[in-house]
């Protein structure tokens, strides 16, 4: 259970962080301390989910084996990561992704597939 817990989290950490990276971009008439404020209240939380997910993955909580090595959970939130920032700028900033970007992703993404496999 923890093993899919783990990229949950994650996955859910990299969509409040490239909201928090990219989201103000798009509200353009705000002045930089309202964008500023905006990202880091979004950031609390964030934060508080991405080390939630890595102590739980590297068991600290049960004090038992850890299910996913730092590296690894590092690998899994970069991943979420990358596709969270496409989705963001492609969505909700409306920005087209070129055949570079597209294929400078699925590299990542292969990259980080090989990291966590075991």
């Amino acid at each position: 259970m923890i093993k899919l817990v783990v990229p949950l989290m994650l996955l859910a950490s990299s969509v409040l962080m490239a909201f928090a990276w990219l989201g103000h971009i798009r509200f353009r008439s705000r002045g930089f301390w309202v964008a500023l404020l905006v990202s880091w209240f979004i950031v609390l939380p964030e934060y508080a989910l991405n080390v939630s997910a890595m102590r739980l993955g590297h068991g600290v909580y049960s004090g038992g084996e850890a299910v996913y090595s730092a590296a690894q959970m590092a690998a899994i939130n970069l991943c979420t990561g990358i596709l969270c920032i496409a989705l963001v700028s492609r969505f909700f900033l409306k920005e087209r992704l070129n055949g570079y970007q597209i294929s400078g992703f699925v590299l990542m993404a292969l990259a980080i597939v090989l990291v966590v496999g075991e």
